[in-house]
């Protein structure tokens, strides 16, 4: 029996509304919903992404903190979405393709172990990390030990 998962709804803030719809609607090919002049929601396959303008105050540095996984330093705090491997190979070209700067460059961890997958880290234009993986086997693979 197949499950359904009910979609997640996530707020971010954003420097800019523009660069936002650009990089969610543009490069990522999340459309748009519902919008009003301080934030603007996307279909982020399934879910709801809601980009909130929160301008940058003057002296104000970004920092983050990381965590040791499979060889590579995790920044956190960071959102994604599971894909399927296929989807996930045609973003990572796409993003690829089009320069994207990676914090992480796509590539497969845990190899040949539990929890096999393919990773890659990326931030938006307003400096929120963002993970797409993907799985063989989603539903043996997300949580498995």
């Amino acid at each position: 029996m197949a499950r359904t998962l009910p979609p997640f709804h996530l707020a971010i803030p954003v420097h800019d509304l523009a660069e936002a719809r650009a990089f969610y609607g543009g490069l990522l090919g999340c459309p748009e919903g519902r919008s009003a002049a301080r934030w603007v929601d996307f279909n982020l396959y399934g879910h709801q992404l809601v980009c909130h303008l929160a301008p940058l105050k003057p002296g104000r540095v970004e920092t983050g903190h990381h965590n040791p996984v499979d060889g590579h330093e995790v920044p956190v705090p960071h959102f994604g979405v599971v894909l399927d491997r296929t989807t996930w190979d045609v973003l990572a070209e796409r993003l690829q393709d089009a320069g994207v700067e990676f914090l992480i460059k796509p590539h497969v961890r845990f190899r040949g172990l539990a929890g096999e997958q393919a990773t890659m880290f990326f931030l938006d234009p307003s400096s929120n990390t963002l993970e797409f993986k993907a799985f063989d086997d989603v539903a043996s693979g997300l949580f498995a030990t």
